[in-house]
């Protein structure tokens, strides 16, 4: 049965990356928008953009800004999620936040929609959308783990500086020509933008992603570990994380060892149970060269799975190498399909 009703919706963040990408999923019509509001902050007020074939001005962002808003993507960076998310749910709205403000909070769903979509009904008026690395990952993992059970996961991951922002793409761009010029590299953002110390990422590998925590583990390790274990609904779940930039401007690759609890399981079960899953594209033909890099996975849905091989000393471990589009999947593909899956369950 189609749903014919039209919802009302405001994008807050709606000129950064990701709020621009979801005006464009938006405009593909998973599900029927009847008013679209496009918020920013007050810097960013006053600009226009195109919404099927219309300019709509972009408004400051406001407490009032959500009366008649069915849903409202939150795109726009913590703290102006903790100020106006309440507001925009005390209006009526259900809000699908791409910030880490709520993601480990026990009342908001954790949602990704071939994961745990059956999480929604569960909603207060918040959804989180989850890390972009932590997304892919448990996208690809969701059917194994279903299929035959996971008693670990180790991820490295190897991620792209857009995950990081335009400034950080663009000091990419400045240090890359400053390198090639045998000029000193000047760096100001990366590996964190509030940390002391900040590291040339052009022709570099960073293994900090975000502050470091009193245990060692960076705060991006953190929530890859902790939104994996909420996500798939496995509190005991061992998993741990190393997270690395890479001079890459788009696209999270993922180095993943798993072991999974059924034995003598084979790399064909696993290949096969990975083609069949939701939104997932294996890639894996060592014979012709054919898995998934950064470039081809750029701008596309699904999460790209290949190299998948059995390890040489554990019968139950599997190492696999999954790439996904941070800005697409990883944020703002996800996002839309929060809300589609919202409006297929008529829960909005």
């Amino acid at each position: 049965m189609t749903n014919d009703k039209q919802y009302n919706v405001a994008v807050v963040g709606a000129t950064g990356a990701v709020g621009q990408k979801i005006i464009q999923y938006l405009e593909e019509k998973p599900f029927q928008v009847n008013n679209i509001k496009l918020l920013s902050s007050k810097r960013s007020a006053g600009t226009t953009i195109t919404f099927n074939n219309k300019e709509i001005t972009v408004e400051e962002a406001t407490a009032d800004s959500f009366n008649d808003i069915d849903i409202a993507f939150f795109s726009a960076g913590g703290a102006v999620t903790e100020r106006f998310a309440p507001e925009a749910v005390k209006s009526g709205a259900i809000v699908i936040d791409n910030t880490s403000a709520f993601r480990m909070d026990e009342n908001v769903p954790l949602v990704v929609p071939e994961v745990n979509e059956s999480d929604l009904k569960n909603h207060q008026g918040i959804i989180a959308n989850p890390n972009c690395s932590t997304i892919q990952m448990v996208a690809a993992l969701k059917p194994i783990q279903d299929a035959y059970g996971l008693q670990r996961i180790i991820v490295s991951t190897y991620q792209a500086v857009s995950g990081a922002g335009l400034d950080a793409q663009n000091e990419l761009t400045n240090q890359t020509k400053q390198y090639l010029n045998d000029e000193e590299m000047t760096a100001e953002i990366l590996p964190a933008g509030s940390d002391k110390k900040h590291y040339p990422i052009a022709f570099n590998a960073l293994p900090q992603i975000d502050v470091f925590t009193d245990n060692g583990y960076t705060k991006e390790e953190l929530k890859m570990i902790n939104e994996t274990k909420k996500i798939m609904h496995e509190p005991e779940l061992p998993v741990a994380a190393t997270c690395v930039r890479l001079p890459v401007f788009t696209s999270h690759s993922e180095s993943v060892y798993i072991e999974t609890k059924e034995s003598n399981v084979t790399v064909e079960e696993i290949r096969k149970t990975l083609a069949n899953g939701s939104g997932i594209i294996v890639e894996d033909d060592p014979s012709t060269q054919t898995y998934p890099t950064p470039l081809s996975a750029a701008d596309k849905k699904e999460v790209f799975v290949g190299r998948i091989r059995k390890d040489l000393d554990n019968n139950n471990g599997f190492h696999l190498w999954i790439v996904s589009d941070n800005l697409v999947k990883g944020a703002a593909w996800n996002t839309v399909q929060i809300a589609q899956a919202l409006v297929k369950n008529e829960l909005v």
